[in-house]
């Protein structure tokens, strides 16, 4: 069994995305690591080059700026490196430059991918999420939040990213994928209140043509943490290649985080169901499980 890792990134350090740290925690899962660079100004080639494998194959792109309703460009760029994957690799595994793998979670991922590799059916492995938020100590958890993706595709070029670079698909088919017991964790919300502020501005950019970006805004206003509906506390690890970030991070998020919450009664209510039966009503889904 052969698999290729892969990506897309560009200006990692401007934007503060932890790229070493996406690739490094499935690096080992990996015999080749494809990186779409593209048109950076801030040393991201270095740094990932910096990592020193000699799995990892570097493709330089340019960015098409006139792809900028509903995140285009994301999902463009997220195809260039699966095309650039070899030939005879049996799946790819697919991270974006704010996603992590805790390495408790390998054993079972290598796993799954063993056990579904003659299995034709099984055309991707569908991850369970958590989404950090503010800080490394909470997670979001409501409906605003997609709570499982695709993240490991069969190698099988009819596949393409979909919309966004949110999941894939065969042409306009949801793919047949088997749900796993492994997790991603998702730490594109973790900065401080300026850094989600401007987080906020620079994703605008890429899904509404005619926005402009406001640094005075930024400048004087600070986040609004009750986007989120829900912070719970996370009373877990983080993977160890995160370690060094978080011990870094040098903002608390100091809110009273049962308070934050304006959900309506309609929204309450569906949580309440999902929290206590697991069934999260008129989800969305970009894939179909049938394992």
């Amino acid at each position: 069994m052969k698999v290729a890792g892969f990506t897309f990134i560009r200006n990692a350090i401007k934007n503060d995305y932890p790229i070493v740290e996406a690739i490094t925690s499935i690096l080992p899962l990996c015999d080749e690591f494809i990186v779409a660079l593209g048109d950076s100004n801030d040393g991201t080639g270095e740094l990932i080059a910096g990592i020193g494998s000699p799995k990892i194959k570097i493709i330089n792109t340019v960015w098409d700026n006139s792809l900028r309703n509903g995140g285009q460009v994301f999902a463009l760029e997220t195809d260039k490196a699966f095309a650039a994957i070899s030939p005879d690799a049996d799946w790819a595994f697919y991270i974006q430059g704010d996603e992590c793998v805790h390495e408790k979670y390998h054993a079972t991922i290598k796993k799954e991918m063993e056990a579904c590799l003659s299995d034709k059916s099984i055309e991707g492995l569908l991850f369970k999420y958590v989404h950090f938020y503010g800080s490394y100590d909470f997670y979001a958890q409501s409906r605003r939040y997609y709570r499982r993706e695709i993240r490991i595709v069969r190698n099988n070029k009819g596949i393409q990213s979909y919309r966004d670079a949110q999941g894939f698909r065969y042409g306009d088919r949801k793919l047949n994928v088997k749900l796993i017991d492994a997790y991603i964790y998702h730490y594109g919300w973790v900065k401080s209140s300026k850094g989600l502020l401007r987080k906020g501005q620079n994703f605008t950019q890429f899904y509404n043509p005619e926005y402009v970006p406001d640094e005075k805004a930024i400048e004087e206003n600070e986040f609004d943490y009750g986007n989120a509906d829900r912070l719970l506390p996370f009373k877990e690890t983080h993977p160890a290649v995160l370690l060094p970030r978080v011990e870094r991070a040098n903002w608390k998020l100091d809110i009273d985080v049962k308070k934050i919450s304006r959900m309506d009664f309609r929204r309450k209510a569906l949580q309440w169901i999902e929290d206590v039966f697991g069934w999260r009503i008129g989800e969305y889904k970009n894939y179909k499980v049938v394992k």
